[in-house]
């Protein structure tokens, strides 16, 4: 049964000096790891930056980048919009830095927001439970600090739990409608609003149909009121077909699972966080509370994902710690056993996050170079026709691509099965010529993608080896990351 709502602003979204000075701590922390890398962290936000600089002069600026896929100008649905617009002023100087600021501040704010969640619910020790996440997983860390949407769609999903906890379903409408502009990934708001729903009925006996019903009817007006409505509708329907036969194509590594070595490894401590919550479970004496149950579906639900996919490691990491604090609130609520339990818990979350910390910035030096492409991005800019095509072997090159060079559109980028949808017989045409197979690569070049020049980096070795001994590949740039070819006639 649905009840009367007003949709005045929740108590606990007023200023609070606590959640400002925990946000600043955060900030400090995870620049420290930011300051580890080179450049932007990851590949993707390479593309994401640059949006937002050109969203500073237009919102919903004409995409001509992409024009073989099904995000080709007449087509094209920028589905993380909100969040180009929330980057946008970051991105109005020195690129790479705006990036990393904007990730600091966006990932602090998120693991903030879930320590304000826990301050909400009168949880002891939010700020070291806050802490706790820091030490969770250093892969949480690592993607959290790339200058995505994801912290902001954690941060967005907690936001989601207080609404649904404090009974203010009606503001999930709102919540409901920026999730769709902010991020693809917004169908988990479904998800969290159904493990709520089974929660409070095994809790409380109570079916809430009205997180389910704000839920839905919030992410309906994102998809209808939107700057890209109807291409929108359009490029979900392909991306999640796509998804569903991910075999067929080789995407991004994120959308593969973690060996049961690596997960142990990066995200133990989440796991234990888990473990431990559940066993808190069995020791209370207390009825289970709703924000346990609730938590503790989340961290199951987002545990298996992450079994499916290492992308969901931006989401259990951080519903395995909520769950944990939920699941021994009444324990360190007794004094006398909570203050040694706390002294413990204390010394193994800091040496947790300064062990995380260490980890995460040894991997971000791993990462490629901040300038890598820049050279030969320069090149292709001053000597080639503007809005020519150019052929790249890797289409997770594109980023950095567009990144320096939006002077040149591109065959393929940001997935591969962007191309694979809009032309099937292009896109395996592609992967066999950046394979080297086939008799006569630079004749497909030129007259199945109308390209003129190649660009690659190094490790393509089968095709590099063909086009050295092709005369009509005309070697014209070459860094020590780079190369770029003229195909000639």
């Amino acid at each position: 049964m649905m009840t009367t709502q007003t949709l005045s602003l929740p108590r606990a979204f007023r200023f609070d000096g606590w959640f400002l000075r925990l946000s600043l701590a955060l900030s400090g922390l995870l620049a420290l790891v930011q300051m580890a890398a080179s450049g932007l962290v990851g590949t993707d936000g390479y593309y994401h930056v640059k949006m937002a600089a050109l969203m500073r002069a237009d919102l919903t600026p004409d995409f001509i980048w992409l024009p073989l896929t099904i995000l080709k100008p007449e087509s094209y649905y920028d589905h993380h919009w909100l969040f180009h617009v929330l980057l946008s002023p970051f991105a109005g100087g020195n690129l790479i830095l705006g990036g990393q600021i904007a990730a600091v501040v966006f990932a602090a704010a998120a693991l903030a927001a879930g320590g304000w969640l826990l301050r909400t619910q009168h949880v002891p020790g939010a700020t070291l439970w806050t802490i706790g996440m820091v030490a969770a997983s250093s892969a949480f860390i690592y993607r959290l600090l790339m200058p995505r949407a994801q912290s902001l769609s954690l941060l967005w999903l907690i936001v989601a739990m207080y609404l649904m906890i404090e009974r203010r379903e009606r503001w999930l409408i709102v919540l409901g409608l920026t999730y769709v502009w902010l991020y693809d990934a917004f169908p988990l708001l479904l998800v969290v609003a159904g493990v709520y729903f089974v929660a409070a009925r095994l809790v409380e006996g109570q079916w809430r149909w009205s997180v389910l019903i704000y839920s839905a009817i919030g992410l309906g007006l994102g998809l209808v009121f939107n700057p890209y409505f109807p291409q929108n509708l359009t490029f979900i329907y392909h991306h999640l077909i796509a998804k569903l036969d991910i075999a067929s194509v080789k995407v991004g590594s994120e959308w593969y699972p973690y060996t049961t070595a690596q997960l142990m490894e990066n995200s133990g401590v989440a796991l234990a966080a888990f473990v431990t919550g559940a066993f808190a479970l069995g020791w209370q004496r207390q009825r289970l509370s709703l924000p346990a149950a609730f938590s503790f579906g989340l961290s199951i639900v987002f545990g298996i994902m992450l079994l499916a996919s290492r992308r969901f490691v931006e989401y259990f990491p951080a519903f395995a710690v909520l769950f944990c604090a939920f699941a021994w609130q009444p324990v360190l609520a007794e004094r006398q056993f909570g203050r040694r339990l706390v002294m413990v818990l204390t010394v193994i979350v800091l040496a947790g996050a300064a062990y995380n910390v260490y980890r995460t910035r040894d991997l971000l030096q791993n990462d490629l170079p901040a300038e890598q492409f820049a050279g030969a991005s320069e090149w292709l800019t001053a000597n080639t026709p503007e809005g020519s095509l150019v052929f790249q072997t890797d289409w997770d090159d594109f980023t950095r691509l567009f990144f320096y060079n939006t002077h040149n559109v591109y065959t393929v980028g940001l997935d591969p099965t962007y191309l694979q949808r809009a032309d099937p017989d292009l896109y395996y045409l592609w992967v066999d010529i950046t394979q080297g197979r086939g008799l006569d690569l630079s004749s497909a070049i030129r007259e199945h993608f109308n390209a003129e020049y190649v660009v690659s980096d190094l490790k393509h070795k089968a095709f590099l080896e063909r086009a050295e001994a092709d005369p009509q590949f005309e070697e014209v740039y070459r860094d020590e990351n780079s190369v770029v070819f003229k195909v000639t006639d």
